[in-house]
């Protein structure tokens, strides 16, 4: 038998209508669609494997699933790269991609599809990974279910001074959810920054890593130094209590977008 070939492949979706990437009973994920479509394209079962886990309602401008396929010889297509040895055909390339997203619905897009060697791995190998959260103050249609409305300006200097002592920690205990099957609680954050974008405010931050539920639960905290509710020296205890009751509440899923995955190999 055929060793098959791995591949990266890149997309993107609205989340608005979608219960999050992963596979879940009685319930329309990113996952299930993709790995149906690859089905009908490839005309063989294929199980993909995410670079992490959206919730229900999150975005995501980028996201990298991977997925074993082959092999070469025997299969309808012939996708390959010649640093792994085998031919590279553009062709085919460009047509899974086109099929792909003829089938797939309006929400998610497929952007390419990338070769890899057989250890890549879309989840372990990310170097890291890039949120934004949305945030507008004026009714508008066309943010419905894609920025969050508030009523009042935070204060995003105060914001900003508690998003950079978080910066200072590594354990990230209070921001997650609870019952996670995770081996640590530690991440490196490299950015951690609210910016205006017009009349919107928009949070942005980088890390090696993420938790559940820690960016929503990171805003949510720094919404109520915002709103000068705890002040930004009080992020510390949060942070050093490793306890999620501390923090503040998680925003909700809509203005959360998932910007960049970056890799070492591409």
């Amino acid at each position: 038998m055929s060793e098959k070939q791995r591949y990266f492949i890149e997309l993107a979706y609205d989340g608005t209508d979608l219960h999050g990437w992963q596979i879940q009973p009685n319930a329309t994920t990113v996952q299930e669609l993709l790995n149906d479509a690859l089905f009908v394209v490839l005309r063989e079962p294929v199980e993909t494997t995410g670079c992490g886990r959206t919730d229900t309602g999150v975005h995501a401008r980028d996201f990298f699933a991977h997925f074993d396929f082959g092999s070469m010889v025997d299969s309808p297509l012939s996708i390959a790269d010649k640093s792994i040895d085998h031919g590279l055909s553009t062709m085919d390339l460009i047509k899974t991609v086109t099929s792909l997203n003829a089938i797939l619905p309006p929400t998610i897009a497929i952007k390419r599809i990338i070769p890899v060697h057989a250890e890549a791995h879309a989840r372990f190998d990310a170097t890291s990974r890039s949120y934004e959260y949305h945030v507008h103050f004026h009714k508008d249609p066309f943010k419905v279910n894609h920025s969050w409305q508030l009523r009042d300006k935070p204060d995003i200097a105060l914001m900003n001074a508690a998003a950079r002592i978080i910066m200072e920690y590594t354990d990230f205990s209070c921001f997650s959810k609870s019952n996670t099957q995770t081996y640590t609680n530690n991440c490196k954050i490299t950015r951690a920054e609210w910016v205006y974008s017009g009349h919107c405010l928009v949070f942005h931050i980088t890390a090696d890593r993420f938790l559940r539920n820690m960016v929503r639960a990171i805003v949510g905290t720094l919404m109520q130094v915002g709103r000068k509710e705890i002040q930004p020296e009080d992020v510390r205890a949060i942070i050093e209590s490793k306890n999620r009751s501390n923090a503040g509440t998680s925003v909700p899923a809509c203005g959360l977008y998932l910007t960049e995955v970056k890799y070492k190999y591409f």
